[in-house]
């Protein structure tokens, strides 16, 4: 039985009878068209008002007759060889209603996507006449993607002496007779977004630093998504347009989406799609190289996983409920949610112990009283260039987000003042995914706690104000919110006005050549030592020992013998006093000085 596949809904049994005769015709293998099933084609298409698409064998038979809509009509794939190099066997002759014969980007797009033998479009006016005959082919390789190659308009007069069916033959030829695209080619990316037209140059830079290549947007401005399919069902019929249009194979949302948001889409574009806080999570995929960080990542993502995974309706569900109905009849959704909590158990485990050893190394850098200072904003901003700048080390640097993941700590000595640990963070972003903030807590917990905060903004980003909000948003959710901290402004060699007005109390450096890095570094050593207050002990000579502690841990000391006691002053931090103190065992007598005394 012949069958009409498409939009059959609301088409007369009659007409879909006169389509299925259609099957019935007959002409030569070296016949691209015949005039009858042009005609027969254009009087269908105007008695419906919708696209035919008739799907036709190198050797003259009739594979399928697809009925679309008054715009475009769904391509199914045939493919009479095997062979992925050499084209399908099968060329499609199309109508448009709308009276015009020429071929549409999504025309050439399944044309080669599809490697048909041919795309035709048959231009038909209202009264169901032949307007005009158009065709494309595909002629060799460009940049590892097949050449299109279109032909003029001709009159269906015209149309028996084209040598359209040698061309199908030389086309052949010349996809089979050179070498293969390459094999790896990135992800050609379709950006979508509800917000505004500035959200996408930041998802833009993450889909490139992911290995994305972004070919096209699509903004449908919206107060809040759709509950079901993100942009609204119009929407999405255009978005999946225009990724066939584009070639796209994946998309990408701008906003963070659910399990069902995310599978209608797929299913309705037929592309893959992912949201922002998986383009994210793939980066730090990427980027992380420590064992600690492939942990923190691998946590980050299952955790993603387990909220985004969807059922399946009562087909896959248990096969009922109590005792022995359990093990055959488990759906793949729970064994999926069983095997992520058991190697999420596993990843925990496996970070609690390695939290371990970096709180053992935190309690000895402890009692040696090491000031920490820590490197935190926007990714971007230039706080590893600042970094290798400050303490000589090679850090990976590169203009691309995210660049540095895994932290990294060194000691710096400035010219004046004590010495200090300078620690290299991953940077921020808007909307940091939460699994990333639950699985790097540890990691940015030793950053917040650390005695100060630089925190880098790009003075040559316009939306450098915007940008060092996040990062307050960010330390707020780890409890640093008002951690000391002094503000950096780099890249001021290329400063916009505005940011230089909107940061006035910033440290102006530029990293990337060294300016004002020298003054930073004092400014830190400086802040650091206002952390410490001049305390003064009267110590008995029978518990001199003591003064090697003193000596050990203050700075600035200075030791007068009077003739009961040693009279010593330091600046100490409050840790360092109270160790002090307690070694003492009640002996000592002390006071902090004021500043006016000192």
């Amino acid at each position: 039985m012949f069958e009409i596949h498409g939009h059959t809904e609301g088409i007369r049994q009659t007409e879909l009878k006169r389509l299925q005769a259609l099957y019935l015709s007959e002409f030569d293998a070296d016949t691209f068209l015949t005039e009858d099933l042009a005609l027969a084609l254009a009087d269908a298409s105007a008695r419906i008002n919708r696209e035919l698409a008739v799907y036709l064998s190198r050797g003259g038979e009739i594979l399928d007759i697809v009925i679309g809509d008054t715009d475009t009509v769904d391509l199914p794939e045939y493919r009479l060889r095997r062979d992925e190099r050499a084209l399908s066997r099968v060329r499609v002759i199309h109508t448009h209603p709308s009276g015009t014969a020429q071929l549409s980007a999504l025309d050439l797009t399944a044309l080669a996507s599809l490697r048909l033998d041919a795309i035709c479009a048959l231009g038909v006016s209202p009264l169901g006449q032949v307007t005009g005959v158009s065709a494309a082919f595909l002629h060799g390789w460009e940049n590892g993607v097949p050449a299109v190659e279109q032909t003029d308009i001709v009159p269906l007069s015209r149309l028996s002496r084209c040598r359209w069916m040698q061309r199908i033959e030389e086309a052949d030829a010349a996809l089979r007779g050179l070498p293969a695209p390459a094999a790896e080619q990135p992800e050609r990316a379709l950006l979508v977004s509800i917000r505004d037209d500035r959200a996408f140059e930041e998802l833009d830079a993450l889909a490139r630093t992911a290995g994305a290549l972004p070919v096209g947007r699509v903004l449908q401005r919206r107060p809040k998504p759709d509950s079901a399919s993100y942009v609204g069902a119009g929407k999405l019929r255009e978005i999946a347009l225009t990724a066939q249009t584009l070639n796209a194979d994946l998309i990408i949302a701008e906003d963070e989406l659910s399990g069902a948001q995310l599978h209608l889409i797929e299913t309705q574009t037929g592309v893959r799609t992912i949201d922002r806080t998986a383009l994210i999570l793939d980066i730090f995929a990427q980027r992380a190289r420590t064992r600690e960080g492939q942990l923190q990542v691998s946590l980050a993502q299952l955790s993603y996983q387990a909220s985004h995974l969807i059922g399946y309706g009562l087909s896959l569900s248990r096969l009922g409920g109590g005792i022995g109905t359990r093990g055959p009849g488990e759906s793949k959704l729970e064994m999926d949610r069983r095997a992520i909590r058991r190697r999420r158990a596993q990843l925990t485990e496996q970070l609690e112990a390695l939290k371990k050893q970096r709180d053992l190394q935190k309690k000895r850098r402890g009692r040696n009283e090491i000031p920490t200072a820590a490197l935190v904003g926007y990714t971007n901003a230039g706080k590893s260039t600042l970094f290798n700048a400050m303490s000589g080390a090679d850090v990976f640097v590169e203009n691309q987000l995210f660049a540095t993941l895994d932290a990294t700590t060194r000691r710096i000595s400035p010219n004046s003042g004590a010495a200090f640990l300078l620690s290299d963070t991953v940077g921020f972003i808007s909307h940091l995914p939460t699994e990333l903030i639950e699985a790097f807590q540890s990691t940015l917990e030793e950053a917040a706690e650390a005695d100060l905060l630089l925190i880098v903004s790009d003075a040559s980003n316009p939306d450098a104000a915007a940008q060092r909000a996040v990062v307050q948003e960010t330390l707020e959710r780890l409890g640093a919110g008002s951690a000391p901290c002094v503000e950096v402004l780099n890249k001021c060699d290329c400063a916009l006005p505005e940011n230089l007005a909107a940061f006035p109390d910033a440290v102006h450096i530029s990293a990337l050549n060294g300016e004002g890095v020298d003054a930073l570094r004092e400014e830190i050593g400086r802040r650091l030592d206002q952390r410490r207050a001049q305390v003064r002990f009267e110590i008995p000579y029978s518990a001199m020992q003591l003064l090697n502690l003193i000596h050990e841990a203050g700075q600035n000391v200075t030791t007068s013998y009077e003739q009961e006691c040693a009279s010593v002053t330091a600046a100490l931090d409050q840790a360092s006093l109270m160790r002090i103190l307690k070694a003492g065992g009640g002996v000592l007598t002390y006071e902090v000085l004021t500043p006016e005394e000192t």
